[in-house]
């Protein structure tokens, strides 16, 4: 009797750790997708859940994050048949968490398989050069093919990038060389065009200071010219004065005999050797001054 109650007790133990392992916690991130007695029954979503002992498994738990998955280099064949390694990287969800545990038997390793024939169709299309630039038209295109393939397991592909290309090392080695010539080529072009530009600055910078010259030469003759011009100008009226005081004092005869003489020397200016004076100068004196007004007059002005 003693040992009936101790297999109850046991048994009822059993049971109760049974039901609390039945009740499931499904987080917000995840998926739960349920078989009862071998088929499909429910896929649970956030919240608790009772399954059903015996009856009821889990098949399987899907994550509804974005998950990333970095594929192993694939060997492709360009179009002019050179070979060499591609490295992918897919960003895709799961969306239907039904599909994707009935939909392919290990949907990642098929997602793997199609990505890595998807990339050989789309580089066989391609020569070496539009492989080389051409990424953004392979990972759109990619992207289409894989995530229309992916429909019925269930994943929606949201991105594709290809990672790295790595060409044959002979192609690499001629590649680098021909950006080094072409480095070398633009660092010729910017050395030519600096020098022109710096001659013709130069150039225009003598030109422009002929310019300055001649224009101060210019603004000095016209200046200096000016200057004489008015200076004569003064001399004139000065001398045009003198003569009207004269007349307007009644000078007498020695006064006018004076002024002759003094006409008489700046007519002769130095250059005569000889002064003829005539015996009646008096008479003479309002001549001589006449002729003295009528030779500055008709002297050259000096520059």
């Amino acid at each position: 009797m003693q040992s009936f109650v101790w297999v109850l007790i046991i048994l009822g133990i059993i049971l109760i750790l049974i039901l609390a392992f039945s009740f499931k916690l499904v987080t917000q991130t995840k998926k739960y997708v349920i078989e009862r007695l071998g088929g499909y029954h429910a896929t649970w979503g956030v919240g608790i859940h009772f399954l059903v002992p015996f009856i009821d498994r889990i098949d399987s738990v899907v994550t509804l994050k974005e998950q990333v998955k970095d594929f192993e280099p694939q060997a492709v064949i360009t179009k002019d048949n050179v070979t060499m390694q591609i490295d992918t990287v897919l960003f895709f969800q799961i969306t239907d968490p039904k599909l994707y545990a009935y939909g392919v038997d290990n949907p990642i390793a098929a997602l793997e398989n199609l990505s890595a024939t998807t990339l050989r169709n789309i580089i066989g299309d391609l020569d070496l050069d539009e492989t080389l630039t051409s990424r953004d038209l392979i990972n759109t295109k990619m992207r289409s093919i894989l995530d229309e393939a992916t429909d019925p397991w269930g994943i929606k592909v949201n991105r594709v990038e290809v990672k790295n290309i790595l060409p044959p090392k002979d192609i690499r080695e001629s590649m680098e060389k021909q950006m080094r010539a072409e480095r070398e080529r633009r660092q010729t072009i910017l050395i030519a065009e600096g020098e022109k530009r710096a001659e013709i600055l130069r150039a225009e910078g003598e030109a422009e200071a002929i310019i300055l010259r001649a224009d101060a030469h210019k603004e000095k003759v016209i200046r200096e010219a000016e200057a004489e011009a008015e200076a004569i100008e003064k001399l004139k009226r000065a001398e045009a004065l003198g003569i009207k005081l004269i007349k307007e004092s009644n000078a007498d005869n020695a006064v006018l005999t004076i002024k002759a003489y003094e006409a008489l020397a700046k007519v002769a200016d130095g250059k005569a050797t000889k002064i003829i004076v005539p015996t009646n100068i008096t008479d003479l004196a309002s001549t001589v001054l006449a002729a003295s007004e009528i030779a500055k007059e008709k002297a050259p002005v000096k520059k």
